[in-house]
């Protein structure tokens, strides 16, 4: 199954359109660490994380991961660990992955920099949650029932074209 980005506010699935938000300074084929912009290419979709005290589990072929207190994502590229979920660890830097608000209550890694790891070229690059559709710091957002939709068509083998 394919996901494609078709505009700065649609995604698009199959037969399905989405509104969607990107990132607050647009798309950038050569992203770096903080530039505020959604990376352009074509990626793997990886895993999905939720948060088990404020959400039901997610009905998915994706493979699940529960959000703890002590989650971060890895941002510090000088870091071993550097755009990886790790522990909170003062010698680290990341960004809370278990927040107050809802943005993360559901969330998809996209596999941009995963593999071979490039330091500065970005980091926590997700499909995660919105309601107001605000611009992201480089993520794409979609609203909750548009993301538990998406969730039942895209598999592990899926991919998104940004």
């Amino acid at each position: 199954m394919l996901i494609k980005l078709k505009n700065k506010d649609t995604l698009i699935i199959d037969d399905f359109k989405f509104k969607c938000c990107i990132g607050k300074n647009g798309l950038n084929s050569n992203k770096k660490e903080g530039d505020n912009c959604t990376p352009k290419g074509r990626f793997k979709v990886g895993n999905i994380y939720y948060r088990p005290d404020k959400v039901i589990k997610p009905v998915t072929n994706l493979k699940i991961k529960k959000i703890k207190k002590n989650m971060l994502w890895c941002n510090d590229p000088y870091n071993k660990n550097y755009n990886k979920p790790i522990y909170i660890n003062k010698k680290i830097k990341g960004e809370k992955i278990y927040r107050n608000d809802y943005k993360y209550d559901y969330f998809i890694v996209i596999e941009y920099n995963t593999k071979i790891i490039k330091p500065n070229k970005g980091s926590a690059i997700f499909i995660h949650l919105t309601r107001n559709y605000q611009k992201t710091a480089g993520c794409i957002a979609i609203n909750k029932k548009d993301f538990l939709i998406m969730l039942k068509v895209i598999n592990k083998n899926s991919k998104i074209i940004i």
